[in-house]
């Protein structure tokens, strides 16, 4: 039976999301493309149909989850989305968390594609975040690079830990408190509006 290009669109788009979660869970190269494939209920061979190779689509499920965490983080203001990310909350949603915090260390091993996405969704957050700090004179960028990298490094190394480790909870909760601390008290008269 044909497949009409529209079904085959919506083929592809489970498809990349289904890698998404799985890739988060499990790593680039801790899932086959065969048992992907099953999980998003398509067989083995139907794969090449929509992708060039397991690189093309580990670009285009980044790509995906890295705008949807964006899109997710846009109704946040900055200690909002740093408290948020840096909690035990987003740390044990591997599947459903930050693509950057899952899949950064595994992102340095792979092609340049990769990292182009990964660079691609690093910018994208940061001028999110950027926006809605609106930092005044120098260093606002540098600032916000500091505590991205601060937030996704809490997060991974809180991972490295057991679960029911009393470090991973500590380490997310200094670092949080450092981060939440570095940013500018907000004005009153906002926080009545």
């Amino acid at each position: 039976m044909r497949v009409t290009k529209a079904q085959a669109q919506a083929n592809r788009e489970h498809i990349v999301e289904t890698a998404s979660v799985l890739f988060r869970e499990r790593g680039f190269d801790g899932i086959g493309v065969a048992d992907l494939m099953a999980a998003a209920g398509f067989t083995h061979g139907g794969f090449y149909k929509h992708f060039g190779s397991k690189a093309d689509l580990m670009a285009e499920a980044a790509a995906d989850s890295l705008s949807r965490s964006l899109t997710s983080a846009s109704d946040l203001d900055v200690a909002g989305f740093f408290a948020m990310y840096v909690s035990r909350e987003h740390r044990d949603a591997r599947g459903n968390g930050c693509t950057m915090a899952a899949l950064c260390g595994d992102a340095a091993r792979q092609s340049d594609e990769v990292k182009a996405t990964f660079a691609n969704g690093a910018e994208g957050t940061l001028a999110t975040l950027e926006e809605k700090f609106e930092p005044t004179g120098e260093g606002g960028r540098a600032k916000m690079i500091n505590l991205l990298a601060h937030a996704i490094g809490a997060v991974m190394l809180s991972r490295a830990c057991p679960d029911d480790s009393p470090l991973a909870d500590e380490i997310l909760e200094v670092c949080r408190d450092q981060i939440l601390a570095s940013l500018p008290a907000s004005d009153p008269e906002e926080n009545q509006r």
